[in-house]
């Protein structure tokens, strides 16, 4: 289960962190964020689910952690 937790942590910060520089760059104009737009989608919102999805997972890793940090005081 550490493993599990630790993998969430580290992928969930990478994609937050790749997702808000996706942003910031495409906010500034060094890339152009209609590369990424997909159907009916722009390319800022497909970036942004990049990042929400890594805090997602960041949220899951670290629940994970404290969840296991309670049973440990209880138990």
């Amino acid at each position: 289960m550490h493993f599990i937790q630790r993998t969430l942590v580290i992928v969930g910060n990478t994609l937050t962190v790749i997702g808000c520089l996706g942003v910031a760059l495409g906010a500034i104009g060094v890339i152009d964020l209609e590369l990424f737009a997909l159907g009916i989608s722009s390319g800022v919102r497909v970036i942004g689910s990049v990042a929400i999805a890594g805090c997602l997972c960041s949220a899951i890793g670290y629940g994970i952690s404290e969840l296991q940090e309670r049973y440990k005081t209880k138990g």
